[in-house]
């Protein structure tokens, strides 16, 4: 920042200055989103101005009065006193076989369908037991750009990963790109979000197909994580049983996991309860090299029985009550949570057009050929600054966000942002702050 704008920015300074040495980060454009979290809550505390928070990916709506009644109605009728079965309760592996038919278009018996402590354990469980299925297979491929905190669970698990930046290998490049790594005969699985986190990128059926195609070829589970479920706004999937359905890799092969949140979809993040389902084929796969860890050779009872026991017995049992709750509404039409949860498009209408119009560009602004969707992410960069230059600057005009460096991306240019946290009566406040930022830096 030049030094003659240093008096001039809605944050002052030296509070900035101040805060930044206290927490001794290295660099605030490369600290992980809860350390950026931190800071922020911490930089609000100190200059009792509130910032336009980008950083967390959280929901930012009420949770859905069906869910929290059925949750209430379960406490009072003594089910925490009762553990829950570890694959879940019937009624709600009914409701997610049902779910995942209405709005996917595709069958799974509802033995595959178990819930788990959010989407993130149902991933930790599937690279621990996906690492152990085949002899020689070690490596997960991720497609980024990605969250990050999976290839952390890599990190503290020991395992091995692989990953490349899609953004140059849209369309049909994409087969080339994944053959390249499948033919090695190293990697057991491939993980990717769809809608993404952070670009909120959205793969073409032909491009499921491509991923489905080798993953029949060369044996590879496909991992598709649709945290951003039906979220995709340029078109409806919000009726149950009626085209068109959520795009899904699992409509082209048989080796597929899905992970499904309640976090952003049905906002009940708090109570840590998500879905992984299971195709049927891989559910029942049996592979002797499983018996090296758990008392199955097939897939679905090692992961239930062993994975799944081992981590936590299953999740919250009343929290199931709940999501059994919000998906037989869906599934029977009563509650379209996709209208519920169009709010973030508008809010990342409005405030894309904000950021370009003071000078920022969309970094991942087309699915090849069509412009991006608006939705719960975007992805902006601000020209001469790297993305790590950038998120430290915005600090002090009182914005968040974090840098892509951090998502596997190589754009190093840009930012992610999210717009969960941004209260329409915050976009004066945004205005104004990117027009003085734009002004300094232009």
């Amino acid at each position: 920042m030049k030094e003659e704008f240093k008096n001039d920015t809605p944050v002052p300074y030296e509070v900035v200055d101040k805060v930044v040495k206290e927490m001794k980060l290295a660099s605030v454009g490369k600290a992980s989103i809860r350390e950026i979290k931190r800071l922020i809550d911490l930089l609000e505390e100190a200059s009792k101005i509130k910032f336009v928070r980008m950083e967390m990916g959280v929901p930012g709506l009420t949770p859905p009065e069906v869910g929290t009644q059925a949750e209430i109605e379960a406490l009072r009728s003594g089910v925490a006193a009762i553990y829950p079965d570890i694959d879940g309760t019937k009624k709600l592996k009914k409701e997610i076989s049902r779910f995942v038919k209405n709005f996917l278009d595709i069958h799974v018996d509802p033995a595959g369908c178990i819930p788990t402590v959010g989407s993130m354990q149902g991933s930790f469980a599937s690279f621990l037991t996906l690492a152990r299925l085949h002899a020689g297979r070690d490596t997960t491929l991720f497609i980024d750009p990605g969250f990050p905190v999976h290839k952390q669970q890599h990190k503290v698990l020991g395992q091995k990963f692989e990953s490349f930046d899609v953004y140059e290998y849209r369309g049909e490049k994409l087969r080339d790109k994944l053959e390249s790594y499948f033919k090695k005969g190293h990697i057991h699985s491939v993980l990717y979000s769809n809608p993404n986190n952070p670009s909120w990128i959205c793969f073409t059926e032909d491009e499921l197909q491509i991923m489905g195609e080798l993953a029949n070829k060369y044996n590879v589970v496909i991992c598709e994580d649709l945290a951003y479920f039906a979220m995709d706004f340029r078109k409806d999937y919000s009726r149950p049983g009626e085209p068109p359905y959520q795009p899904t890799v699992a409509r082209y092969t048989k080796n597929f996991i899905l992970f499904i949140s309640s976090s952003k979809v049905f906002s009940y993040a708090g109570q840590r309860i998500g879905m992984m389902v299971i195709s049927d084929h891989l559910f029942h796969t049996q592979s002797s090299e499983l018996l090296k860890y758990y008392g199955s050779d097939t897939f679905g009872r090692a992961m239930i029985f062993g994975t799944v026991y081992a981590l936590s017995s299953g999740t919250a049992h009343s929290a199931q009550y709940a999501l059994a709750a919000m998906l037989e509404a869906a599934n029977n039409g009563s509650f379209n949570f996709v209208d519920y949860v169009k709010v973030y498009g508008d809010k990342a209408h409005t405030m894309k057009k904000m950021f370009t119009d003071n000078g920022f560009q969309i970094v991942y602004d087309t699915d090849i050929d069509q412009p991006i969707a608006d939705g719960f992410y975007f992805t902006i960069s601000y020209p001469g600054l790297s993305g790590a230059e950038l998120i430290e600057e915005l600090v002090y005009y009182g914005i968040s966000a974090i840098s892509l460096a951090i998502t596997g991306s190589e754009r190093l240019e840009g930012l992610r942002a999210c717009v969960s946290l941004v209260h329409p009566d915050q976009f004066p406040d945004l205005e104004s702050r990117l027009k003085k930022f734009h002004l300094h830096h232009s």
